[in-house]
Formats: C-alpha cells, structure tokens, sequence
C-alpha cells in the first residue's frame, strides 16, 4: 500500500496557442521537484485531461515521471465513462511508470450511477487495474455524481483500493468520522478544508492552491504535523482566501494565470475553456499579493505581470 500522506500538486497542463508545451512543463517540474510534496496528481481537472487526447496524456506522464524526485509519487487521472476505456487508462499509466490510479465516478448517465452501479464499477476497475487505486469524488465535475459513505464503506473493503481523494465542497469530515483508516487512506480534495480534514484523519491533500504556492502548502502540513495549531489556523485562514480568489472565483484558468505570475508558466487554458480577461487577472494578482503581504517567506518568484510564451523568456 503507498504512503499518500503530504502534499500533492494536482498539475496542469501548459498548452501554447492550445498544443501542449513540454518545456514548459519541464520549467514547472523542475521548480516543483525542488519542494516538499508528496507527489503529483497528473490528468485531473487542472490538468484538462478530458480535454487530451491518448497521445497527450502519455507525453505528460512521461515528462512528469522523467523530471519528478525520486522520492515522489505519481498519481494518473484513469477516469473513463466505461469500465473497459477506465481500465485501458490504468494500464496506460502503469505502462509509462506511474504510481496510483484515481478514478473518478462515471456521471454521463446521472440518474443510473446507483451505489449499486457504483460499487459494481469501482469493483470491476480494482480487479483488473495494474495500480493501486484511489476513488475521485467530485461532484462538481461529476454532474453532481456523488459517493455515497455506504458506498465508500464498501468500496474500502477491496484491497486494490487505497485512498480516496475528496473535492466535494463539504469536504471528506463525514467519511473519516465513520471509515477505518487503516483500510483507506483519503485526501483533502481542497485547501479550503485542508486543515480540518488533517485533524478529522486525513493524511493529506490534493490541492490547486499548490500549483502556485506549493511551498505554503507543504508547511501547512508540517505545522500541523508538529502541533502548531495556532500558526496551521492562521495560515489555513490565508490559503483559504487565496484559493477563493484564484480556483474558486475563476477555476483552471484562474490558477494557471496564479502560477504564471509566481514564476510557472501555464498558459492559457484549451477551449472551450476560456482565459481570463484584464480584469480579472488583476484580480488574481491582487490576491497573490495579498497572501504574499502576510506571508513574505513565500514570495518566490512572484512578478508584476505573467509570462507568455517560453518560460525564463521576457514577459508581455
């Protein structure tokens, strides 16, 4: 069973003019592989992954696992609306060397996605996946598909699956006051619950807000492991204000223009995604801005205006 605790980056994908750009993900792996994260979760919803195509996907696994730590683990988003196209993605990320699966609930047929029918799926996709699984609930980008906690009870008794990363917006409180967590170990889907998921159990989280502080992020998760539990308050309250104003008010496209500004390079998003306007970078910056005024430690390379283009090259 892998150790999930710590920190996770659930990374994008940089595009230019909306091809993939390795080199830029290159410069971001080489600044993330330098920090305290646990791993990388590769092919999610930052990452656009319903948006790649087979191809793609293979060319950013293999960039993530050729420039991550050895330490680090990598997470491959396998969601698939069927149980046969779930189970070719597991064994396409095990081929390229990935570490876990994570699964999302299929959601296109809303109304059929039972427990039952859930509980089949997961099941069937455990039994024949390469990698240790993790379940994926997110409702908001699941049609509002949600685990139910008897689904998730039985679901923590297959020994294929391991964890379950949970972005609902109530957080992941009701499955560790009931789940035993010596048989699945579940992530803090956001950091706007990260600090009361670890006291609830958690042992970690996957969280946009490490795309572009990703530092901030893995000291949270130190404090807390340290009993700091004044200093976790105060910065858990300021990464929650920063996410509202970046992934929150204005999702990937918001927080690909965050990591821009603070020395990544993201780019804009692919259609049917939009970037953002003037405004509402600026509204970006002035959340950055306000974070980095009470945490100067965490400053990095913070700039006054985006890079566009090759990264370390000159901005706009």
């Amino acid at each position: 069973m892998q150790n999930l605790s710590g920190v996770w980056a659930p990374i994008c994908t940089p595009f230019t003019k909306s091809e993939i750009d390795i080199g830029k993900l290159e410069h971001n792996m080489e600044i993330y592989s330098k920090t305290k994260l646990r791993g990388y979760f590769a092919l999610g919803s930052n990452g656009e992954a319903c948006m790649l195509n087979e191809e793609e996907k293979k060319r950013v696994l293999r960039t993530v696992l050729r420039r991550k730590e050895r330490n680090q683990l990598l997470m491959a988003g396998c969601s698939h609306e069927s149980l046969p196209g779930t189970i070719a993605l597991t064994k396409l990320a095990a081929d390229e060397g990935a570490d876990v699966a994570s699964i999302m609930t299929p959601h296109y047929f809303k109304k059929a996605m039972t427990d039952d029918a859930l509980i089949c799926f997961f099941r069937a996709a455990a039994d024949n996946s390469p990698l240790p699984v993790v379940l994926y609930n997110a409702p908001g980008f699941a049609a509002g598909v949600t685990l139910s906690v008897k689904a998730v009870v039985r679901l923590s008794e297959h020994p294929n699956i391991i964890g379950m990363k949970d972005s609902a917006p109530t957080g992941p409180n009701i499955f560790l006051s009931i789940i035993d967590r010596k048989k699945l170990s579940i992530l803090a889907g956001s950091a706007n619950f990260f600090l009361s998921s670890l006291v609830m159990g958690a042992v970690g989280g996957v969280l946009s807000t490490a795309n572009f502080l990703p530092q901030a992020c893995c000291h949270l998760y130190e404090i807390f492991e340290q009993g700091n539990m004044q200093e976790a308050r105060r910065l858990q309250h300021a990464l929650m204000r920063v996410n509202r104003g970046v992934s929150g008010e204005y999702g990937v496209a918001g927080v690909k223009v965050a990591m821009d500004f603070t020395g990544f390079s993201a780019g804009d998003p692919r259609l049917p995604l939009l970037p953002l306007s003037s405004t509402e970078r600026e509204s970006v910056r002035l959340a950055l801005e306000k974070f980095i005024e009470e945490y100067p430690q965490f400053r990095n390379h913070l700039i006054s205006e985006p890079f566009c283009g090759e990264p370390n090259k000159t901005p706009n």
